[in-house]
């Protein structure tokens, strides 16, 4: 909760603005006081988008749902204006903080608790569903622990079972990791839909982890499409029952109703001792409260409001055509979510490398790129075009100063979540391969290492390709002093601590993985000297993880694509 801002209006219709409870990309979120002093959360659409025709009918369409669905599981509507600017929708203030905030404060939940938690949001969906309402976008961040039991807030995007999706073209709604393969793939959310995002929602709280990682939205969302749920460490029979939820096909999962079923509860939420301690801690506004219903944005970005810590592992889809980015501050990131509807990877995606034609709409800029710089040395360095020579024992960055550099997301939902992107200069330098390519950087917030993994998607099928060298370039976010190794003040530039090149394709007999750890399989060679790599923890910040496609001298190689993690 912030203090009132000068530009900040002291009225919103009868209610008397009291202090800042959140702000998005549709509007703001004020704590307000009606005369008769009730406290109500009062959200109020951006002027600026007033004027977009599917913003205000997203503003409205939330409201009408709110009206519709009356339950002792949501906050109710208490007041609109949607007739004339300023539009705005004022609902029961719920004191308590977020389920994700509850985690990151106090840890997983017990398994006594987490089913007590299961029981209650199985529960406030069934009374959602039973309004022929999709809640849409069920995660941590969209539930608020009252005193009196869990509340389903923000219905931002939700929508009836035979409403249109007012979202572009192209598009899915909801957050990635949360999203089921449904969403993702075909903008199709249902009942079912609403369960897979409630087993995502109870692995967080049982794991304290994001459930199917972090990073770029469009990879967390092929994870949710194709890889396990990571429960790690939960309770077996939790476990199981999270399982059933996020079943890749939705008539595999079972209903709220079955659920509640299955979780056997024989006693109140409110009751018990771990719930009680999260929801009492909030305290009265002013004291601590948490974050009311969140402004949802004017298109159905991703967001998530996720613990620090948990591994960052970044795998690829297979290769398509990017989607033209939206404009705007977040537009990279709604670009990757784009693609990965369309069961690919581009740019800030993700790591990858071209199809077997050739095209490539870029992904790692020009960097720290040696003699590739046009089309005729794209040509060239194509495995098509001349056998590529044997690899040197390292690459060098000298004072090349490298273009591409990874950042963490400015949002701060997006941030938590690991999420990033790459700023990546000038496109399309990267060189073709015979497939695609499966890869991904993963680190534990924390630790001192990652690691780097790389295999062809088609490794051990049909006759090995012909070698294509490749290095890692693992750059800190400072500069390194030549003389010690230890990091400058200066922003770091170069190509930072590199790997031994290695043949893509030298395991393809094996399975194809190639695993590099960091440090210890990395090195910088800088004035004549060569020195081990710096453990991640000694420079915080975001750390630059680029591939380089190394064409048989050390100072001649191309940038392919680069990702990263924030330590």
């Amino acid at each position: 909760m912030d203090d009132l801002r000068p530009q900040d209006p002291e009225r919103i219709g009868t209610y008397r603005l009291l202090a800042r409870l959140g702000a998005g990309g549709m509007g703001r979120v004020f704590l307000g006081r009606s005369p008769g002093g009730r406290l109500v959360a009062v959200k109020v659409i951006h002027d600026e988008i007033s004027e977009h025709p599917e913003a205000l009918a997203r503003f409205r369409r939330e409201a009408e749902t709110v009206r519709a669905v009356r339950s002792a599981c949501t906050a109710r509507l208490i007041d609109a204006s949607l007739d004339a600017s300023p539009y705005w929708l004022a609902t029961e203030y719920v004191a308590g903080p977020t389920l994700g905030g509850a985690v990151r404060a106090g840890g997983p939940f017990p398994p006594a608790t987490a089913l007590l938690l299961c029981a209650s949001l199985a529960e406030g969906l069934a009374a959602v569903h039973a309004h022929g309402v999709v809640h849409r976008d069920l995660k941590p961040q969209n539930v608020i622990l009252s005193p009196q039991g869990p509340q389903l807030i923000d219905f931002g995007i939700a929508r009836g079972f035979d409403q249109t999706v007012l979202t572009r073209e192209g598009m899915a709604s909801g957050t990635p990791g949360f999203a089921a393969p449904e969403v993702v793939l075909r903008n199709e959310a249902g009942p079912a839909a609403d369960v897979f995002a409630l087993g995502a929602t109870l692995a967080y709280a049982v794991t304290g982890r994001p459930p199917f990682g972090t990073g770029d939205s469009a990879v967390v969302s092929y994870r949710a499409v194709h890889e396990d749920i990571d429960l790690a460490g939960a309770d077996p029979s939790l476990a199981a029952l999270i399982r059933s939820c996020v079943a890749k096909d939705p008539a595999d999962r079972p209903g709220p109703a079955a659920l509640i079923a299955r979780c056997g509860v024989d006693s109140a939420i409110a009751l018990d001792p771990h719930y009680r301690s999260l929801a009492e801690a909030a305290g009265a506004p002013g004291g601590g409260a948490p974050e009311p219903p969140a402004p949802e944005p004017a298109a159905p970005e991703p967001t998530a409001q996720l613990p620090d810590g948990g591994a960052t592992t970044v795998p690829v889809a297979p290769r398509a055509a990017p989607a033209p980015a939206v404009p705007g501050r977040r537009g990279r990131l709604v670009r990757a979510v784009a693609v990965v509807c369309a069961m690919a990877a581009a740019g800030t995606a993700g790591w990858l490398l071209s199809s077997p034609d050739g095209t490539e709409d870029g992904g790692g800029g020009p960097g720290a790129s040696g003699a590739a710089s046009g089309p005729a040395d794209r040509a060239s360095a194509s495995p098509s075009a001349t056998a590529p020579a044997g690899p040197p024992d390292h690459i060098v960055g000298g004072d090349r100063v490298s273009q591409d550099r990874w950042t963490l997301s400015e949002d701060p939902d997006e941030a938590a979540q690991g999420m990033g992107s790459c700023d990546l200069g000038r496109l399309g330098l990267a060189t073709s391969l015979p497939g695609d390519l499966h890869s991904s950087v993963s680190h534990t917030t924390g630790s001192d290492t990652a690691t780097v993994t790389l295999r062809p998607e088609n490794a051990g099928q049909g006759r090995r390709p012909d070698p294509y060298y490749v290095a890692v370039g693992v750059r800190p976010p400072h500069g390194t002093d030549p003389a010690t190794g230890l990091p400058t003040k200066e922003v770091s530039e170069g190509i930072g601590f590199t790997s031994e090149p290695v043949d893509l394709y030298a395991r393809w007999s094996k399975g194809g993985t190639i695993v590099l750890r960091y440090p210890e399989d990395f090195r910088a060679h800088l004035g004549g000297r060569t020195l081990d790599a710096l453990p991640v923890g000694r420079d915080r910040g975001d750390w630059t993880v680029v591939l380089y496609h190394v064409e048989g001298a050390p100072d001649r190689y191309t940038s392919v694509v680069c990702n990263g993690f924030h330590a």
